[in-house]
């Protein structure tokens, strides 16, 4: 909050020094008769503020799709890991299968129940959901193989539990991360300045000009909450679920 507080700081104080120079300038070398008259500077002004607009949005629309898309994908890869690990514990011990399932469900069930809500609230992951995968890891690794099918399967697991090492922290990065106070200041400031100057140097006719503007600050703002709702990949109506978890492991929704 304090960094979006300081660019705006930033901006209002170039904007009053611009305002300023305009000032000191007008006083000191009056317009001339045959200046550009003041309509096509405000056009040229406009339409250069509503391309460089329309870049922010692109960038920023592009951030938030890229974590989107990034915390969709870990999901994926790690209940996809934890299922395979969970179904070549056919292959340990009996012993050693019932402690490996009981553990590959208990980690699900933490990532749903508990997990998920922390994820949303952008909050860091607690250690419980490492330990459950340590102890995973444990049981594969000391279960004692009887036969090269045994031995296959344990090598197998201990690749996917890789897999599943490398999805989490993955999951928890996407979790974490948030598009940039520099860009939300240019989205909000930007969004202002296109509207404001469309209001101001707008078309002629009242109910043309009504429309177009109506139409244009609509479609920003649905943009703003769009990348507000992307922004939040666990979380809003946008944010990626635990499906790929409760689909293999129907019993550990919270």
């Amino acid at each position: 909050m304090f960094a979006l507080l300081s660019i705006l700081g930033i901006v209002l104080g170039g904007g009053l020094v611009a305002v300023a120079c305009v000032v000191l300038k007008h006083r000191v070398f009056p317009p001339k008769p045959d200046e550009e008259p003041r309509e096509a500077l405000a056009e040229y002004i406009s339409m250069m503020v509503g391309v460089i607009y329309a870049l922010v949005l692109g960038l920023a629309l592009v951030s938030v799709w890229d974590t989107h898309s990034s915390a969709e994908a870990h999901v994926q890869s790690e209940a996809g890991a934890l299922h395979q690990v969970y179904l070549l514990a056919d292959a340990l011990p009996p012993a050693a299968e019932q402690q490996a399932r009981a553990a590959a469900v208990s980690y699900a069930h933490q990532v749903t129940s508990d997990e998920w809500s922390e994820m949303t609230r952008r909050e860091p992951l607690g250690p419980s959901g490492w330990q459950l995968l340590n102890r995973l890891r444990d049981t594969y690794e000391t279960a004692q193989p009887t036969g090269a099918a045994q031995q296959n399967a344990g090598q197998e697991a201990m690749a996917q539990l890789s897999v599943l090492d490398e999805a989490r922290r993955g999951r928890e990065a996407d979790a974490q991360s948030r598009l940039s106070s520099v860009l939300w200041a240019g989205l909000l400031i930007g969004g202002v300045l296109t509207v404001g100057f469309m209001f101001l140097f707008g078309v002629q006719r009242r109910t043309s000009h009504l429309v177009m503007v109506m139409g244009l600050t609509g479609f920003i703002v649905f943009l703003i909450v769009l990348i507000h709702q992307l922004d939040m990949p666990f979380g809003g109506a946008l944010g990626v679920d635990a499906e790929a978890f409760t689909r293999y492991f129907p019993g550990s929704s919270g």
